[in-house]
């Protein structure tokens, strides 16, 4: 309810003093009023934005950026985000899973932890796919890497087998736990676990 000051009549023949003193009394009332004015905006919650920070380990490379604001993707920030995941041997860059990066707010979420996700492995082009292949058992022929649908991550003051265990209860794709590298892969393929 907007309340509006009084005003107050003057007597022509009242003594100056009382004169200033109903002048200085209508004053008051009057910002008194405007302080009680209550902001209309001050009840409307803005949509939460969804915020991510990277750490690439082999580029050293960071990135702080809001990927998701008021119902969309931001699609500077995707760009941002498929440069820094990109195939840092070819340099090629592809296109990130925006549920990839949903996966990765929610760990952020559900552990709590804020701090920048190391990134290990983003996208890799076929030809790298195909080295990495060659000189280690653990690389799949058609890696969801190749897709921009996969990570290898860790997240600096979250164990790894927590972050594992958040990953497998979203159940958004796969997830492997690597001990012996300190990572887990993650991806936005078809729901799957494994260890190491």
């Amino acid at each position: 309810m907007l309340l509006t000051p009084r005003r107050f009549q003057v007597d022509p023949d009242a003594q100056p003093e009382c004169r200033q003193r109903r002048r200085i009394l209508g004053t008051v009332a009057a910002t008194a009023a405007v302080m009680q004015v209550p902001v209309a905006r001050a009840n409307i919650r803005p949509l939460q934005g969804r915020h991510l920070k990277f750490d690439h380990l082999h580029t050293g490379e960071r990135l702080d950026t809001t990927y998701w604001s008021e119902g969309g993707y931001l699609q500077r920030s995707l760009a941002y985000i498929n440069h820094l995941l990109r195939d840092f041997r070819t340099g090629e860059v592809h296109p990130i899973d925006p549920r990839l990066l949903d996966l990765l707010h929610h760990l952020q979420q559900q552990t709590g932890n804020t701090n920048p996700f190391q990134i290990i492995s983003g996208y890799r082009s076929p030809k790298t796919n195909a080295q990495l292949r060659s000189s280690s058992s653990g690389v799949a022929k058609k890696s969801l890497h190749m897709q921009g649908k996969a990570l290898d991550i860790r997240l600096p003051g979250t164990s790894l087998s927590h972050l594992h265990q958040v990953a497998c209860e979203a159940k958004v794709g796969g997830v492997g736990l690597y001990t012996g590298s300190n990572f887990i892969h993650i991806d936005t393929g078809r729901v799957r676990y494994w260890g190491s």
